[in-house]
């Protein structure tokens, strides 16, 4: 029997968002991605014109999304994204505080009036989508990778395709959050 099977523990924290090494490296994927390639079909399409005439606007108004997508979440979220987790014998369950879930509640559900309002599924899917992602919970045998990174405190579990928690610590639990990862998974990943 493991030491930790009779453990249950939990924790809330505020990480910011703009300074944590995961954050910022999840959102350059997310972000990244598809705004590079829509930056790169532009540059091939006007035949690498980035006057005025070309790409220069398209640009600006991507610059601008980012601006406004920043400044949205400093003043919505205060920069920061607030996370709750609960450990026992099952698994870990990651949810949002309740504070901030409130928050997400209006957006998502403004999302989804708006993409119905204006015909777009897509963007009531994103505020559908959204919603369902307000807690996450993930078992120890669904567990197939653990990536600790100890400089900012965090750990990254991944199960299957979609399953993926981050975990954020504090000083003083860093370390025994890590231990009992570890020790429920056989999965630990560099």
């Amino acid at each position: 029997m493991n030491k930790y099977d009779q453990t249950k523990f939990y924790w809330e924290i505020d990480v910011p968002i703009f300074r944590n090494n995961v954050i910022l490296k999840d959102l350059g994927i997310a972000l990244g991605i598809p705004f590079g390639l829509l930056i790169l079909i532009l540059f091939v399409v006007s035949g690498g014109d980035i006057s005025a005439g070309g790409i220069l606007y398209p640009l600006i108004s991507i610059g601008i999304l980012f601006i406004a997508g920043f400044l949205f979440i400093m003043l919505v979220y205060g920069g920061r994204y607030s996370a709750g987790y609960i450990i026992d014998k099952n698994g870990i369950l990651n949810y949002i505080q309740r504070k901030q879930a409130k928050k997400n509640i209006i957006i998502n559900t403004l999302l989804v009036v708006i993409g119905l309002f204006s015909k777009s599924p897509s963007t009531a899917g994103a505020g559908l989508l959204a919603q369902t992602r307000q807690s996450q919970f993930l078992n120890w045998k669904g567990i197939k990778k653990v990536k600790v990174y100890p400089r900012s405190r965090s750990i990254v579990i991944r199960g299957g395709f979609t399953e993926k928690i981050a975990i954020f610590c504090n000083e003083d639990n860093f370390h025994f959050v890590k231990d009992i990862i570890l020790s429920k998974s056989s999965k630990a990943g560099g």
